[in-house]
């Protein structure tokens, strides 16, 4: 006979994880079938033989540390519940706060936005939730992302927004945005966190972007200004202590009212520029 489903929780020790109790729940439900509350209305209830193996797979995979989002396939940002796989970035809670400060610069009427390096789609989609009004854009040179990207807005339902497969702008000619949003790779490639915690199992090419993190933020800080509509923001979110070498270099390119913002931490998350055109 199997055991419990209190049993089960009972007698698991996940020690790699800051949140065992909560990885475990999340492991056991997606085997069941059942939402959390589940658990504790019925927790005499025993999964069969099968479930309890599945279980069991996923456990020693997440004590190996495979982050839960990508046991489970999927992950929460914002209202959204998206779809995730190894080839792109598990959406985090910070990037809520690039989707919150495009909300407030972007315009309040039609517009076209672009999200660079979209990865799950999880900013665009967001965006395009918010302001049904606006057509987002939505870029990846990683083509396992754009599939993913387009899939969670088919389940979604979200009609105004598009992905397109594109290695920065490279897919872009002859466009123009009123906004652009990005959370590109900014982490050294010498940072010891790297060897730490999820980001393990995440893909390189969505974290490291050279010695001090910021290649492909000056890279696109030099390029945006062709493809940004006069009076357009261009907001990045960053590691917390990039911004204020962010804001020189959108300071250095002749962009304008340039201000970084905080996250739920506190730590300076996300900066912006203003180009007059």
């Amino acid at each position: 006979m199997t055991p419990t489903l209190a049993e089960l929780l009972a007698s698991i020790e996940l020690p790699d994880s800051d949140s065992a109790r909560l990885d475990a729940e999340l492991l056991l439900c997606h085997v069941i079938g059942k939402p959390r509350t589940y658990l504790r209305t019925w927790p005499e209830r025993r999964p069969d033989a099968d479930q309890l193996r599945q279980f069991e797979q996923l456990l020693s995979q997440r004590r190996s540390g495979v982050p839960v989002a990508y046991l489970l396939g999927e992950q929460g940002f914002w209202s959204l519940q998206l779809q995730v796989s190894q080839s792109t970035l598990i959406p985090r809670p910070d990037t809520e706060r690039l989707v919150e400060v495009a909300l407030e610069l972007g315009p309040q009427a039609a517009a076209s936005v672009l999200d660079l390096g979209t990865g799950t789609g999880a900013i665009a989609l967001a965006l395009a939730v918010e302001r049904p009004y606006w057509q987002l854009t939505g870029v990846d040179r990683v083509a396992e992302a754009v599939v993913l990207a387009r899939g969670n807005a088919e389940r979604l339902q979200i009609g105004n927004a598009s992905f397109v497969c594109s290695d920065w702008f490279s897919a872009l000619a002859g466009q123009r945005f009123d906004l652009i949003v990005s959370n590109p790779p900014y982490i050294a490639a010498d940072d010891p966190h790297l060897q730490q915690g999820d980001v393990r199992f995440e893909p390189g090419s969505a974290l490291v972007s050279g010695a001090d993190g910021l290649d492909d933020i000056r890279g696109l800080v030099q390029l945006a200004p062709d493809y940004l509509q006069p009076g357009g923001w261009l907001l990045f979110e960053h590691g917390w202590q990039q911004a204020d070498d962010v804001a020189l270099l959108l300071a250095e390119r002749g962009f304008e009212q340039i201000e970084s913002w905080r996250d739920l931490g506190g730590q300076q998350r996300v900066t912006g520029g203003l180009w007059r055109g």
